[in-house]
Order: structure tokens, then C-alpha cells, then sequence
């Protein structure tokens, strides 16, 4: 499978193990690996003395994290891209994946027992609405 594979990030550790697992899968696949970072709104700030501003967003914050991620994750056998999408987390990832033509999401499995299953998931959501085939990745600690 040549292709994108897209996994959703967010700067915590089970994030971080999806994007793992997505790595070795695009590794093994030798597919095209796409980190998304959501954000949800468009608050802007603007810091700064006298002629020096500097201007945080929760788009930049979320290419940040993205960027980052990416990064840490790049092989010489792989090809990384990087985005921040707006949305929520799960709508984002789906809208990110139909726009970039991808052949799997990577999530994890953060959120899909007790409450949060009930109250839902991002990977639930990814899961039942992705234009493309969903990898759920066992991110959560043992218990």
C-alpha cells in the first residue's frame, strides 16, 4: 500500500503512541505518514513592547504540536507531513483525511470505556464516519 496514512495528535503520551504505531504501519506499508493537530477556535493573542509583537493562536499552537511530532517522527524510510486542521478532534482528522485522499486513520484508543465510551470518543467518531479505513491503536495503560 503506497498511500497516507493520517493520525491525530495533541501533545499527550497516548497521542504520541498512536503516532508511533502510525509510523511503523507507514514504515511497513511504505506510505505517505500525515500528522494532524486539531484546534477548535480562532482565539488570537497579541503580545509585545513597542515595535516587537508576537502573535499566538490556537492554529499556530496546534501546527506547533503537529510540527513537533512530526519531527520526532521522521525516518529516512518515510516521508512526514504535517497540519493543523480546524475542527473538532474527530471531525477534523475525518475532513483532513478526505481532503488529503488517505488510506487509513490512526487514533487511539484513549476515552472508549466507563464514561467516556458513553459520553464517546474520537476514535468512536473517527470510526464510524472516516472516509477511509480506521486503525484503533491500544494506547490506554494497563488498568
Amino acid at each position: 500500500m503506497t498511500g497516507i496514512i493520517v493520525v491525530g495528535v495533541d501533545g499527550s503520551e497516548t497521542a504520541l503512541k498512536a503516532a508511533h504505531t502510525a509510523r511503523d504501519l507507514a514504515v511497513s506499508l511504505g506510505a505517505t505518514l500525515h500528522v494532524v493537530s486539531a484546534f477548535d477556535s480562532d482565539r488570537t493573542e497579541v503580545f509585545g513592547s513597542g515595535n516587537d509583537q508576537w502573535i499566538v493562536s490556537d492554529a499556530g499552537e496546534a501546527e506547533k504540536v503537529a510540527k513537533s511530532v512530526a519531527n520526532s517522527l521522521r525516518t529516512q524510510d518515510i516521508d512526514v507531513t504535517y497540519a493543523a486542521a480546524r475542527g473538532k478532534p474527530a471531525e477534523a482528522l475525518i475532513d483532513e483525511a478526505g481532503r488529503a485522499g488517505a488510506q487509513l486513520i490512526v487514533v487511539g484508543n484513549r476515552r472508549m470505556k466507563g464514561l467516556g465510551r458513553v459520553l464517546g470518543s474520537v476514535a468512536n467518531s473517527v470510526a464510524h464516519n472516516a472516509p477511509c479505513d480506521v486503525y484503533i491503536a491500544k494506547t490506554d495503560t494497563a488498568d
